[in-house]
């Protein structure tokens, strides 16, 4: 039975995608810890003082 063997470029074209992969995935789950951190604020303000917060919405006359 023949063995396989793998270019050196395969190799390196292998590995890259592993970067890409890694960096894609590190990307997203910064983008994820923020979004809960800003959740985390909202969530906070609004088990602190939620009419506050909400008031800060409301349209007052003539705006």
């Amino acid at each position: 039975m023949p063995q396989e063997q793998r270019s050196p470029s395969t190799q390196h074209d292998d590995t890259a995608a592993a970067e890409t992969r890694h960096k894609t995935t590190t990307r997203a789950d910064a983008g994820i810890d923020d979004l809960d951190a800003i959740l985390d604020d909202i969530e906070t303000v609004l088990e602190t003082n939620a009419e506050e917060y909400v008031s800060g919405f409301v349209q007052k006359g003539g705006e």
